[in-house]
């Protein structure tokens, strides 16, 4: 039966022996069009980060001079750089103040203390005389330091504790300060000259409010991928229409556009593909001249009725069983030259294949999305997981730093899925884990 309509038929049992040695890099994308026919139980699993990096071979070719842009900063955010930045400038590119307070030379000061003259204070953004010996500046936070000054007193530390009226003489008793107190050295933060950002860096505001400090008004990035994101399945209907006997509304759809949009790829929804081999080859050539990647759900397991892998047959894509659950059936090749990758039919299965294979390629390539935060966590309660495979469960960071596992193992839970803030990741070779034990967890 088609996997949409099967909850649990990609959820795999436990691996009945040792599982086969990984291939070597690049090897999966290298076995495109040699179509698996056996069972799940009788073939070789490949391991995630088998699978992941033949994902990131199949997509690297998409990584190229002429897929780049050359945006302005505000419209860069959560986009990839694609050149290194090289500081044009030194940051603060002028001794300045860290305070509110008085420049002076230190060695007017000695250790009792002085009585300096006030003489004409530096407002932020001026160009300031050189400082007389015996007197000191009224100098504001970020202000141009006075030639001759290497020290700041807070005014709070002077007698009295304001700065005088303008133009008024006065004088201002000040404590002995070493010379560098609250003081920004040019270069600082950073010197010219030296790599401010390399390419690969997700942008943040972090990093745009950097490009913009550099005196840098645009920035080179990655141009978004375009996806044409197809679902499958005769038993699957569009949210709104009449759900009539057998049937399902389509959550893989929505659930998947949004976290490819969140990933920042413009995505292109071919709606629901039947189970017919020659429709589903003739819906993906009506959009492959536009789009840069495919990826589909369902239609990639080993039943009677698997129409992406029928859809396949003759073309450059290889099916196989990744040690992991959910999501042990994968698909991935070249179908009429455009990159694909065929992902599980039920909704926990496909996003949590997006989220180990296809969203960490995208940051490590383009630069975006960002990495998901990768924590440590204690596990609130025990849990068991097939010794051969990578199980990720869903679950709840709580604020006392424990995960509560939201839902079981199987992957058609998707209210489960929708109350869960991370991924639970227990690594192949580990059984069974008592309730405390430390386990990483993706935040979501």
């Amino acid at each position: 039966m088609h996997s949409h309509s099967q909850p649990h038929g990609d959820v795999a049992a436990p691996s009945a022996g040792p599982i086969a040695a990984a291939p070597p890099a690049g090897a999966a994308t290298h076995q495109h069009g040699t179509h698996e026919h056996g069972t799940h139980g009788h073939t070789a699993h490949h391991s995630v980060v088998d699978h992941r990096e033949a994902v990131r071979e199949l997509l690297e070719p998409l990584l190229s001079p002429g897929r780049t842009e050359r945006i302005p900063l505000v419209q860069a955010l959560g986009r990839g750089l694609a050149e290194d930045i090289t500081a044009p400038i030194s940051l603060p590119p002028f001794p300045n103040s860290q305070m509110d307070g008085f420049a002076i030379r230190s060695r007017d000061v000695p250790d009792g203390g002085a009585h300096l003259r006030v003489a004409a204070p530096v407002p932020a953004g001026a160009s300031p005389a050189p400082l007389q010996p015996g007197t000191a500046v009224p100098i504001m936070t970020g202000a141009m330091l006075p030639s001759g000054a290497d020290a700041v007193v807070p005014v709070e530390r002077a007698v009295p504790s304001a700065f005088p009226a303008p133009g008024e003489e006065a004088e201002v008793q000040l404590p002995a300060t070493a010379a560098g107190t609250f003081i920004r050295a040019v270069g600082s933060d950073i010197e010219a000259g030296r790599q401010a950002l390399a390419a690969g860096t997700c942008l943040g505001p972090a990093q745009l409010g950097l490009l913009a400090a550099l005196g840098l008004p645009d920035v080179l990035v990655h141009k978004p991928l375009s996806v044409l994101l197809v679902t499958t399945g005769d038993e699957v209907v569009e949210p709104g229409e009449t759900l009539t006997e057998g049937k399902i509304y389509d959550a893989n759809g929505t659930l998947l556009e949004s976290a490819l949009r969140q990933a920042g790829l413009a995505v292109t929804r071919a709606g629901i593909s039947a189970d017919s081999p020659d429709a589903l080859r003739t819906l993906l050539r009506t959009h492959t001249s536009a789009v840069d990647l495919i990826v589909s759900t369902g239609g990639v397991s080993k039943g009677a009725y698997e129409v992406v892998r029928q859809a396949m047959e003759g073309q450059d894509v290889t099916f196989q069983h990744v040690a992991m659950q959910p999501g042990g059936p994968q698909g991935l090749g070249m179908f009429d030259g455009v990159p694909l990758l065929a992902f599980p039919g039920n909704p926990v299965s496909c996003l949590v294949s997006f989220e180990m294979f296809l969203r960490p390629v995208l940051g490590e390539l383009f630069g975006a999305p960002a990495p998901r935060p990768a924590i440590r966590a204690r596990l609130g309660q025990p849990l068991t997981s097939p010794a051969g495979k990578h199980q990720v469960r869903r679950g709840s960071l709580q604020a006392d730093g424990t995960v509560r596992l939201q839902g079981g193992e199987s992957s058609h839970l998707v209210q489960a899925l929708a109350h869960s803030n991370a991924l639970v990741h227990i690594p192949a070779g580990t059984a069974v884990l008592n309730e405390g034990a430390e386990v990483e967890v993706w935040m979501l």
